[in-house]
């Protein structure tokens, strides 16, 4: 039997959504791989967040303790190390986040089991587990195998695949802490939120977001222009940030925020992986750039190739048109 064991991650009370993408990936493999999917959920007060992940249709398994009130990489190691040996999944698998990372690396080296990290999709093939790397910024998926083991380890990039819909019903199952006294050397002190500002992008139902192809500030006007005419906010791509041209809390991608907008409009945005992380589960995404190899036309559901100054002036005039 080969039973997937996917971590729930969750904030102050909160499932993240890497938890329900990972339940993209992981029924699939089960299924070839002929076991179920359990999912365990950690922490305190947890009843909720397990009920909620149990309308996946598969079974949940709830550690609830006072000890897991706060996220502890510590603890977190400890207790999987044990429920490795109880469970023993064929493969456990958890997002590619700031806690994630803070564990995995070590309860593999811990265990001797093999590792990949920030996969975007699992398969097992002819009795053998794979993995789907970017490699080469974005530019080239590699597929690795996993070394034979009893268990596999391995973390989901956050945005990578679309989180299904909840489809059925299934059951939570309580299970006792393996973890039974406090860790001393290593405590939770708070929890500090990062500043929002005056909009908070990953909120936002319509974007439109530049790039570098921007070149200078004094051509956001334009930017505002059309933004104003679909009612949507301005975000944009590290280059620009860095340049100074968008606030820093508006960057999209891995080292800004994730967003997953109805309407996504790339102007002037080459497409990065970094950037393409952050933005690629937009419903729909609409891109100009006048470069037709540019890697945002890979995830693009309209592409126009063209000089974005062209464009965007011609399409806001259009807009206000139609609205009258």
């Amino acid at each position: 039997m080969g039973d997937i064991l996917v971590l729930a991650e969750h904030r102050q009370g909160v499932l993240r959504d890497i938890s329900f993408e990972m339940m993209a990936i992981a029924p699939k493999v089960a299924e070839a791989m002929g076991g179920e999917v359990k999912v365990l959920v950690i922490g305190s007060g947890i009843d909720e967040l397990a009920k909620k992940m149990s309308e996946y249709g598969v079974k949940v398994i709830a550690v609830d303790d006072q000890l897991f009130e706060d996220f502890n990489a510590e603890k977190y190691q400890k207790a999987l190390s044990a429920l490795l040996d109880d469970l023993k999944p064929a493969v456990l698998m958890t997002g590619q986040t700031a806690q994630g990372v803070d564990f995995m690396p070590a309860l593999a080296v811990e265990k001797n089991l093999p590792y990949v990290a920030e996969a975007i999709d699992i398969n097992y093939e002819d009795g053998t587990l794979k993995a789907t790397r970017n490699i080469y910024s974005g530019k080239v998926n590699a597929t690795v195998a996993f070394k034979p083991a009893d268990t596999c380890l391995v973390t989901i990039r956050e945005g990578a695949v679309e989180a299904p819909e909840p489809a059925a019903s299934g059951d939570v199952e309580k299970m006792d802490s393996p973890l039974k006294e406090d860790i001393p050397y290593r405590k939770f002190v708070e929890y500090i939120e990062a500043e929002v500002g005056d909009v908070d992008i990953t909120q936002s139902e319509i974007l439109v977001s530049v790039g570098r192809g921007l070149k200078e500030d004094k051509n956001l006007p334009d930017i505002e222009e059309l933004a104003k005419a679909i009612k949507a906010d301005i975000a944009g791509s590290r280059a620009a940030t860095d340049a100074g041209w968008i606030p820093h809390d508006r960057q999209v991608g891995t080292s800004g925020k994730t967003v997953k907008p109805k309407l996504y409009l790339a102007l002037g945005i080459s497409g990065a992986f970094q950037h393409l992380a952050g933005m690629k589960g937009a419903k729909t995404i609409v891109a100009v750039n006048k470069d037709p190899e540019a890697p945002i036309f890979a995830v693009a559901d309209y592409a126009i190739v063209d000089d974005m100054f062209k464009v965007v002036p011609a399409l806001t005039e259009k807009l206000k048109e139609l609205k009258g």
